[in-house]
């Protein structure tokens, strides 16, 4: 039992640190090649904090699961967009005024309703697998176009330090209940340290096969607890293994948050989400058919899509997710929790 304890603390401490190496690494990357932190956290950091959700998927699809897949990928883009973007926003408001936060949220609202159709068509296969990777590519190619086409300048450190109102943006324009709240705020590092290539790049794959490594010995702690206080599996599973996968997301953000970098938090769950979609569900359905049953087409689906709606108002409008609504997200994800366990609508997979 004390060995489940120190997992579970070890893995914490593990994400901690992970999760600051690889927002510094990405600032410093970012700021060295004159890149948007947004586009940095859209890919490098998105990538690195859904390996979890890839080591998963792929295990389950090797191991002859494959149907636990769509189940850790539903479960995790609910959870980040909910539980992921509601916890930081209680410390600091999050501000998506990112000039590319738009185009991705389309992105991923578009990758969220391909996916539901494509599970009322039938199981997720070889063909759907190809799909999802030509849209990857193709993504990933346009944010490269992008990228070059609109070469990031990052502001004045002195004006955003002299007149942090700047900052904002259209932050305030958001919600009366939420303005005002920056004033106080530190401001993140809008110029960071140009660090050698080779320090960036130890940051940032420390950070990457870290968090998997943390994940991992977060959730063996966390079921050997729950197991040693009898808890039934489909609890463990269902509580464990989506928020589990989601935890490189949450240390990231948090990590970020308290360096007010908004772009990578923001930028970091968008861009989540889109790689869990189109990246692991496209490799996990190469491997394996993967099953779609009843509850994912009559619940969680739409719950996954319900999330994206919720976020959508604030992205598209350049708003702030300040603690009003990290305190709606929140409750949003332990009401869907609540409904998943008082109504059994249980994933068949997990």
């Amino acid at each position: 039992m004390l060995e489940m304890y120190l997992y579970l603390a070890g893995g914490l401490l593990i994400l901690i640190v992970c999760g600051d190496l690889l927002v510094a690494g990405a600032a410093s990357l970012a700021a060295r090649y004159g890149l948007s932190p947004l586009l940095i956290a859209l890919t490098i950091v998105a990538f690195g904090t859904s390996a979890p959700e890839l080591l998963v998927s792929v295990r389950a699809a090797l191991s002859g699961v494959p149907g636990i897949a769509i189940g850790n990928v539903v479960g995790s883009n609910i959870a980040n967009i909910l539980l992921i973007l509601g916890l930081p926003a209680l410390i600091y408001p999050i501000c998506c005024i990112g000039r590319t936060v738009p185009h991705n949220m389309v992105i991923m609202m578009g990758a969220s309703v391909l996916l539901i159709v494509l599970c009322f068509v039938g199981p997720l296969g070889f063909w759907q697998g190809i799909l999802f990777l030509v849209l990857l590519a193709c993504y990933l190619v346009y944010s490269g176009w992008d990228a070059r086409k609109n070469p990031y300048s990052p502001p004045p450190l002195a004006v955003a330090d002299e007149a942090p109102s700047l900052r904002e943006g259209t932050c305030d324009a958001f919600g009366a209940v939420e303005t005002g709240l920056a004033h106080d705020l530190p401001h993140g590092d809008i110029n960071p340290p140009k660090l050698s290539r080779r320090v960036i790049a130890i940051k940032i794959l420390v950070g990457i096969l870290g968090l998997p490594l943390g994940a991992r010995l977060v959730v063996d702690g966390g079921i050997g607890i729950a197991e040693a206080f009898h808890v039934s599996d489909a609890v463990i599973g269902l509580s464990l293994i989506a928020i589990g996968t989601s935890l490189p997301e949450l240390a990231t953000s948090m990590m970020a948050v308290f360096r007010r970098n908004d772009d990578v938090v923001v930028g970091n769950i968008i861009g989540s989400n889109i790689m869990n979609i189109l990246a692991i569900l496209g490799v996990t359905a190469l491997i394996a058919p993967l099953p779609v049953t009843e509850d994912f087409l009559n619940f969680h689906l739409w719950v996954m899509l319900g999330a994206v709606v919720m976020l959508l108002p604030v992205t598209m409008t350049g708003g702030r997710i300040g603690r009003g609504t990290g305190l709606v997200f929140l409750a949003a994800y332990f009401a869907y929790l609540y409904a998943m366990f008082s109504f059994g609508h249980f994933p068949g997979a997990i």
